[in-house]
């Protein structure tokens, strides 16, 4: 089983690889060096987001039609080779969107629409076989191993691409999203090898699937689970909504060339990583609510930092700011999705964690589109580019702000407790 799982792994990783250089670099490139509005930025890197209600459908779909006896690979194969496909395709697309706006952004549609619905055709397609090949016992061992090779692995990239760009040129951001895209696809395919068990005639080995109606039915049973799932909501679309923007604030503020901009993915992954494993001894000596609020007043604290290194233009203070945005990030991920399994009723926690993957979306896409509408609107009305970011930022503050209010007023005591809460690392994983 532990091949397996590494395999699993590696396929994992090998989705997230395609993500990191559009969110992390490209997103950058497009902004600062091509002057791009935000706006069409933030819609292009939401289109993941926006395609992930499909989950369900696409999750269906595979069950009942198998490929050649295989119910996942075929489908985990597509999704990555339109991943692939649509990494390696972005940053000629995106040239093409600055010299000639109206016809690059119809192919930036179809590029980044690739992408997106690879990501969501592949990701739903591996947890399932990930779930099934483990089985309800050793599901979480599975699942921390995925996400662990994950988290290593946007590090590592980021670092890699951050030293294919220096220095930078158009040709070398080609270059290094090709050599990203097909690294991610040989080990896609190591991944893919002898994987999935060709189905026997007539074996049905469905896996559960619920519809939006029943996920919303069970969290409307309970008005904290409501407001725990609005929580979650606001929290997630202030913290992450900052993807789009951060690198390109950077550059505009403190004129970070595009390698050093690059690095602020894995310093916030790294920061992440640590306090994943800080969140583990935490939880043995304090409540989970308690640690919930620390890592968001930790990632309000970064907001606010970053906020004020803008304001006074010190890159030292951003850098500070990055690391306990990334702190308070992996702190609160960790702690809020335990929080999320206390308030799990018993028998629907297939349900619950469709819901949390609702929600998790719907974050992304909240926040990603907030970020670059926002930023848009205020540098147009003030003419005052650093001003946008700013507000941006404050925004973000004062939504979590509003999610550590939220937080007080969520009583977990009231809720059953009869489901066992999943590993530290089994939770964050399910943020992915």
């Amino acid at each position: 089983m532990l091949r397996k799982r590494l395999q699993l792994g590696l396929i994992h990783l090998a989705v997230a690889m395609t993500l990191v250089p559009i969110n992390s670099t490209l997103n950058r490139v497009m902004i600062k060096e091509l002057g791009i509005a935000a706006t069409i930025v933030a819609l292009l890197a939401s289109l993941p987001y926006l395609f992930s209600p499909l989950q369900v459908a696409i999750g269906s779909y595979s069950d009942r039609h198998p490929i050649f006896g295989f119910r996942r690979s075929p489908y985990i194969l597509f999704g990555l080779l339109l991943c692939v496909g649509g990494l390696i395709a972005s940053p000629q697309i995106a040239f093409l969107m600055a010299q000639k706006p109206a016809f690059g952004i119809l192919a930036a549609g179809l590029a980044f629409g690739a992408w997106g619905m690879g990501y969501n055709l592949s990701s739903v397609s591996y947890l399932a076989l990930a779930s099934e090949l483990s089985g309800e016992k050793e599901r979480g061992k599975t699942v921390a191993i995925m996400w662990f090779m994950m988290i290593v692995s946007i590090i590592f990239t980021a670092v890699a691409i951050s030293r294919m760009v220096d220095p930078y040129s158009p040709e070398a951001l080609q270059r290094a999203f090709l050599m990203v895209g097909f690294a991610a696809l040989v080990l896609g395919l190591i991944g893919l090898t002898r994987l999935e068990s060709r189905l026997v005639h007539g074996q049905n080995t469905s896996a559960e699937n619920y519809t939006f109606k029943e996920m919303a039915a069970v969290i409307l049973k309970s008005r904290q689970s409501t407001l725990f799932f609005w929580y979650l909501t606001l929290l997630l679309a202030a913290i992450l909504g900052q993807d789009v923007l951060l690198e390109p604030f950077a550059a505009e503020t403190f004129g970070m060339t595009v390698q050093q901009t690059t690095r602020i993915t894995s310093i916030w992954g790294g920061a992440v990583l640590l306090t994943i494993l800080l969140a583990g001894l935490l939880e043995r000596r304090l409540p989970r609510k308690q640690v919930a609020q620390i890592g968001n007043l930790s990632a309000l604290g970064g907001f606010l930092i970053i906020l004020g290194s803008g304001v006074i233009a010190s890159k030292s203070i951003f850098w500070l700011g990055v690391v306990l945005l990334g702190a308070g990030t992996g702190l609160a991920t960790v702690a809020n999705l335990a929080l999320m399994f206390d308030l799990t009723l018993p028998g629907y926690t297939g349900l619950f964690i469709g819901a949390w993957g609702v929600s998790n979306a719907l974050s992304r896409l909240v926040g990603t589109l907030l970020a670059g509408v926002v930023r848009d609107a205020v540098t147009g009305l003030t003419h005052n580019l650093i001003g946008g970011y700013l507000v941006v930022f404050g925004i973000e503050a004062a939504m979590l702000a509003l999610a550590v209010y939220m937080l007080i007023r969520i009583d977990v005591e009231s809720f059953h407790k009869q489901v066992e809460a999943p590993s530290v690392l089994e939770r964050v994983a399910l943020s992915e």
